[in-house]
């Protein structure tokens, strides 16, 4: 499912495909589960994604590649 959202942080507009079903995004936003138990095969990416519209991108320019 292709979700667009504008990152907290930036305030750019991303969107990205995301493997979930309306069900789950349903389940997480409106029937107050949490993301990693609505949808716990997404990436931490993925779901930080969801949460703040930070792309994987931005993360690593705010707060750096800790690998």
């Amino acid at each position: 499912m292709k979700i667009t959202k504008r990152s907290t942080f930036s305030g750019n507009l991303s969107t990205r495909d995301i493997d979930i079903t309306e069900r789950q995004l349903r389940n997480w936003m409106l029937e107050g589960k949490m993301i990693q138990d609505a949808m716990p095969h997404l990436s931490a990416d993925d779901r930080e994604f969801l949460i703040s519209g930070t792309t994987p991108e931005e993360w690593d320019e705010m707060f750096g590649n800790k690998e």
